[in-house]
This record gives C-alpha cells, structure tokens and sequence, in this order.
C-alpha cells in the first residue's frame, strides 16, 4: 500500500474518531480504506455512466433508428 498524508478538520477527525468506536472499526485506517473504497467504487460507475452517455450521443438518433426495423405494427406476424 502507498501511505498517503491528510488534512481534516477538526470537525471531520472528531466524526472519523467516533465512528471508528461505534462501528468497531479496528483503527482509523481502516475507516479511510473503507470510505475510499465506496468513494472510488462510486466514481467508477458515475465515469461509466458519463462514458455510455457520451457514446449514446456521438450514436446520435442512429440509436432510434436500430429500433425502429424490430418494432411496428407487423411485429408479431414476423
């Protein structure tokens, strides 16, 4: 692991501190792995969110069109 150093508030350290008591947190580097584990889990599913809607846009009404030779009223009898 690469050691990293990090300056909170003081407000934050003394949150970080009581839930590391409270949720049993064997010390506060696990509490920042954890939280930074979320936090980049969460950031790589909002980049590949922004990514699929980028492609989506550069497919432009393309996309609309690739549907439309599957849908229509003759669906059924096909």
């Amino acid at each position: 692991m690469i050691t990293q150093k990090v300056q909170l508030a003081e407000e934050d350290l003394q949150f970080v501190e009581e839930a590391c008591r409270e949720l049993k947190y064997r010390s506060k580097s696990e509490y920042f792995r954890d939280a930074i584990r979320e936090r980049i889990r969460s950031d790589r599913s909002r980049l590949r969110e922004l990514k699929r809607q980028a492609a989506m846009e550069a497919y432009g009404d393309g996309f609309d069109r690739a549907f439309e030779s599957i849908e229509g009223e003759d669906f059924e009898d096909r």
